[in-house]
């Protein structure tokens, strides 16, 4: 299948590191980055809902975008989260991003606010309007308090040619099935849950945007890949294998769990913004043996 704008399969929602007193870690960016690179993702979504966007200044977003794109230099696509709940401030976002050379953008369903469908369609046309650059909608009503329904996407997917994907956090299925009916069949549809890529695969989803992925993105390329070339046996198994890792790496507020895996991995510090809390030293432990289980499970395949 064709798609308007393939930004790939395995697509990963980075962290931003940061340092003791809590300011970006630049050099941790860059690093983060290649590691990424090594894992196989096909593109970093920077400053979205994993890289703490809720607590980071326009500046502070606008150079992240600047350092990740210098350090992956064209070697995967990179996208910005420049969404709002405010439309003004969207557009805005989503023109900057353009103007510093991202490839795409994320753009969340408003939140807090909880604007009608009539509302989504008017917000999200604005920010389609206002930029050539290709446009993925992200829906995850656990966060929004409302959810973007499958009849709103397809006309936006319909009505705007860079409206390319959407990216889809909700566990009902039958909404992946009837967004997959309406929409046109180039239009991408992620999985904005780990545990779930495989499920909504098999419903017509072309990949995930991961946050398991900054540990086993090789491993998840993999699954897609089985998947897709018809080796469901695999694919599945890799699932299954995979799974209680997806699930501890939500253990906590997302992401205070991955960020302490990467510590544990020593490419950033474990450090996050405030509201958000470090986990303790226990729930640290857990975590590290579940990936070191899961690990050694794939490596005796």
């Amino acid at each position: 299948m064709t798609l308007r704008c393939d930004l790939g399969e395995l697509i990963t929602a980075m962290v931003t590191p940061m340092d003791e007193s809590r300011a970006v870690d630049y050099e941790s960016v860059e690093k983060v980055s290649r590691h990424l690179l090594e894992q196989q993702t096909d593109g970093i979504v920077v400053v979205g809902t994993t890289g703490e966007s809720p607590t980071l200044e326009h500046d502070e977003e606008y150079e992240i975008l600047h350092c990740v794109k210098a350090t992956v230099s064209g070697q995967c696509n990179v996208i910005m989260g420049a969404g709002s709940n405010s439309t003004e401030t969207a557009v805005k976002s989503s023109k900057k991003a353009q103007e510093l050379g991202a490839d795409a953008v994320l753009s969340v369903v408003p939140y807090y606010n909880k604007p009608s469908q009539q509302g989504l369609i008017e917000h999200f046309g604005a920010i389609a309007k206002s930029v050539d650059i290709p446009v993925i909608l992200y829906n995850i009503p656990g966060r929004t308090g409302i959810d973007m329904a499958p009849s709103t996407i397809a006309f936006l997917a319909k009505e705007y040619s860079n409206i390319v994907a959407v990216k889809q956090s909700n566990a009902n299925l039958d909404l992946v099935s009837e967004i997959r009916m309406l929409c046109p069949d180039d239009f991408a549809i992620y999985s904005g849950d780990d545990s779930l890529t495989l499920p909504m695969m098999s419903i017509g989803a072309h990949g995930v945007v991961s946050v398991a992925s900054h540990v086993v993105g090789c491993e998840i390329k993999s699954m897609i890949h089985n998947y897709k070339s018809g080796q469901i046996y695999a694919a599945s198994n890799m699932h299954k294998m995979l799974y209680p890792l997806f699930k501890k790496l939500f253990m906590a507020p997302n992401p205070t769990p991955v960020k302490a895996l990467l510590s544990k991995l020593e490419v950033i510090q474990n450090y996050v913004r405030r509201p958000l809390v470090e986990l303790d030293e226990q729930d640290r432990l857990d975590l590290v043996e579940c990936l070191m289980d899961v690990k050694q499970k794939i490596n005796q395949i």
